[in-house]
């Protein structure tokens, strides 16, 4: 029998009786608009919030109100888009009213909450002091703005930018106007807008106003003025990162000709889409609001910036053309995990898509991207995951993009460059240590770091390196058996045992070694400078313990067995600080929402409560998921308990919500939790529907007591995709009490027995 991963044929076991069924069900998605709030999570605890952001899902115009964050009483301004997610903004708008003047820039406008109204295709607000209303609809390249100005007084549109580099602003026969602004120091992004009044037009010159149609030069200021008696004035405009005469041609293509209506309509449509694909029954107003609200956010990323078949490329510094679309604007440490498993099962063709737009960044700068957005590759976190999305993606029977090259690239990322946190470029003296001892060498406490190559505050963060590197070298390694590349086979399959050189047995966690191969004795829970970053990564010891997602059997026998192992995950969400909160979140404010030692805060963790389901303890998974949801995902402004970072966080909370969650990326099998819902229709992008029906289900009866796949019975906790792909029906019998026995005698280590028995 072919040598696979233990894991992998778990899905094996259960693809029994797949049935095909037909679509009985017309979703229209309207109903469940009603349950977005994009104000959820708008308070961060000690990071960043949510961002009530605008658009048309995975598309270029994004907009939020510029201001801190929900607490923040008035706005700055307005972006005609947010290039980026938390990567900066362009073109400034602002309205004001009287007689303009150079402190309007930079004056804040004080604005009600009760007065403002935020959703995913629209948004307005009413500025108190000068009595103005805001509104504003996304269009896919191109954006339309409404100002209600009061009555009988004169109002102003004041224009400028946020980057550092050199801009333009022209005004063109008194109601069109253009403009040019650098982003990233090298990007020229281009607007082309058309008021529906002519108007006034003026710039700034040397601190001081001037009549004028053109302004160049850093932070360019421009304005336009219109008289009294014109209460609504609107601004249609088109962005484009390819050229001004294209930002004319998307403006005539998507908005010219219509009303803010018609605009508005279409994006509420576009929502409406999306919020069709999982319909969902019982539960809470609060749940639903959650979940809703969670599918929205992740549909804010990755965005396609193709302008009819031409794009700007960060990875070449050039204009390509491309009948396909090519997708920016992703944090693959994020969103590896969770988000690319959501999209491949709802938008394969879109994830698809995605993928080759990896590719063709690979193919341009040499290297496959980590954090691919607009102006290359950002060097953030640490870990090459997309050979994990690929894999996933492959095994899931998502082909259309060149996986040769991909693997090209992978094996290339692999071999030649450097693991440094928060560094791209050529491998160092420590990746060539890491490939022949198989682990990132660390520092004691105190030495002074003389490699050059590494970040001064990101330090090296050996473990965190180390363990993500395995799940890395593991998946390059299955891919390459997937593609018959059978010596690259054997020499990732090596590596991705790398994870057990940093066991230590006796204190039973992952521990940093020095160049010598001696332990260096820390204290798991809090040694390692900010962040643990000397030796993990934004979390401790006790959230790197369980970061061996690839080979969890392996995992369960360095720990003793499924019994050591489940006491030891009772023991992570039972341990003690063992210092004050202030303490601990000063030296670690990345690891919120903490129950004991798990932070829900942080993605490291999102698989970590599913781990029972391996451990013969299913019914604690139920639990603990149950738990995590009620504690840290209200549907209010404090909803979100770490950093949400453009769907990495809340593609977890539509997983669990739904009732199961891909523990694995790159083996096609979903473990199952406790849904929140009675039932769960996802439809599919093939027709088919997958229908999860929790009998009973409700906020005290979360245990599952029986199951059934398809009409037969079901004892162990998972299913694979191609039982979700073909239109399965998961049937769950829920109680108010754990029945302990449900799943707990087919866990990792039996199925692993009865594979190599057969």
């Amino acid at each position: 029998m072919k040598k696979i991963s233990c894991l992998y044929l778990f899905g094996l076991l259960l693809q029994s009786s797949l049935f095909s069924q037909s679509p009985t069900q017309t979703f229209t998605g309207a109903d469940n608009l009603k349950y977005i709030d994009p104000t959820i999570g708008n308070i961060g605890q000690l990071l960043e919030p949510t961002r009530p952001t605008v658009q048309i899902p995975n598309q270029v115009i994004r907009m939020y109100p510029m201001r801190k964050d929900y607490l923040d009483d008035q706005i700055s301004s307005f972006p005609l888009t947010i290039v980026s997610h938390r990567l900066g903004e362009v073109f400034s708008i602002k309205p004001s009213i009287g007689v303009p003047f150079v402190d309007q820039w930079r004056q804040r406008m004080p604005y009600d909450h009760n007065l403002e109204i935020t959703r995913p295709w629209y948004y307005s607000t009413y500025l108190l002091n000068d009595e103005i209303t805001v509104e504003f609809t996304p269009g896919k390249k191109t954006g339309f703005y409404r100002f209600s100005f009061p009555k009988n007084t004169p109002g102003n549109l004041l224009f400028t930018n946020y980057n550092n580099g050199e801009s333009t602003w022209k005004f063109i026969a008194g109601n069109e106007i253009e403009g040019v602004e650098t982003y990233h120091d090298d990007i020229k992004v281009y607007v082309y807008g058309v008021f529906n009044s002519k108007g006034t037009t003026g710039i700034v010159d040397n601190g001081q106003l001037k009549n004028g149609t053109d302004v160049s030069g850093k932070f360019a200021k421009a304005y336009i003025s219109f008289p009294a008696g014109i209460n609504a004035v609107e601004l249609k405009y088109a962005i484009s990162f390819v050229s001004a005469e294209q930002a004319r041609k998307n403006f005539d293509r998507e908005i010219k000709g219509k009303d803010f209506s018609a605009v508005k309509k279409n994006a509420e449509k576009a929502w409406a889409s999306i919020a069709s694909q999982i319909q969902v029954e019982g539960g809470t107003e609060a749940q639903k609001r959650s979940f809703y609200t969670a599918l929205y956010r992740t549909h804010e990323r990755m965005v396609d910036i193709s302008e009819d078949s031409f794009y700007y490329s960060g990875y070449n510094k050039q204009i390509n053309k491309d009948p396909r679309p090519f997708y920016v604007d992703d944090w693959s440490w994020d969103t590896y995990l969770a988000l690319h498993p959501l999209r491949m099962i709802l938008h394969p063709a879109q994830e698809e898509d995605m993928l080759q737009s990896y590719v063709r960044m690979y193919k341009q700068s040499g290297w496959m991207p980590t954090f691919p957005v607009l102006f290359g590759d950002h060097a953030c976190m640490n870990g090459f995951h997309s050979s994990v999305i690929f894999l996933d993606a492959y095994r899931k029977g998502l082909k259309n993009y060149d996986i040769q090259t991909a693997f090209e690239g992978i094996k290339k990322n692999a071999t030649d460059a450097t693991l440094l946190p928060w560094r791209n470029g050529p491998k160092t003296i420590l990746d060539d240590y890491y490939h022949t001892n198989g682990y990132y060498p660390a520092l004691a406490p105190g030495v002074k770091d003389t490699v050059a190559e590494v970040h001064p505050f990101e330090s090296r963060q050996a473990v965190a390196v180390t363990l993500g590197a395995s799940y890395d070298d593991w998946a390059a390694a299955q891919l390459a058996k997937e593609l018959g590349k059978n010596d690259d086979y054997v020499q990732f399959s090596k590596r991705g045992f790398n994870y057990k050189t940093l066991w230590n047995n006796d204190r039973k966690f992952f521990l940093p070694k020095d160049d010598k191969g001696e332990w260096i004795n820390i204290d798991p829970k809090f040694d390692g400078g900010p962040g643990g970053r000397d030796y993990y990564d934004e979390n401790n010891g006790w959230t790197y313990m369980w970061q061996v997602q690839e080979d969890i059997p392996g995992l369960i026998n360095l720990m003793g067995g499924a019994k050591s192992f489940e006491a030891r995950l009772d023991q992570l969400f039972r341990e003690d600080l063992g210092r004050s909160k202030h303490d601990f979140w000063y030296k670690f404010p990345d690891a919120t929402g903490l129950v004991g030692q798990y932070s829900m805060g942080n993605e490291p963790s999102f698989h970590i409560p599913y781990l029972y389901n391996y451990a013969g303890a299913p019914w604690k998974t139920q639990n603990a998921v149950r738990q995590l949801l009620d504690l840290w995902f209200k549907d209010n402004v404090f909803g979100i308990p770490g950093d949400e970072d453009g769907g990495g966080m809340t593609a977890f909370v539509v997983f669990s919500s739904m009732g199961f969650y891909p523990v694995t990326p790159g083996i096609p099998v979903y473990t199952i939790g406790s849904p929140v819902f009675s039932k769960v229709t996802i439809r599919l992008d093939n027709g088919k529907q997958f229908k999860l029906i929790a009998n009973n289900c409700s906020v005290v009866n979360k245990y599952i007591q029986r199951a059934t796949m398809n009409g037969k019975e079901l004892t162990t906790p998972w299913f694979t995709h191609e039982q979700l792909i073909n239109g399965g029906t998961l049937v769950l019998e829920m109680g108010p009490k754990p029945n302990k026995q449900w799943g707990a005698t087919t866990n990792a280590s039996t199925i692993t027995a009865a594979l190599n028995n057969k």
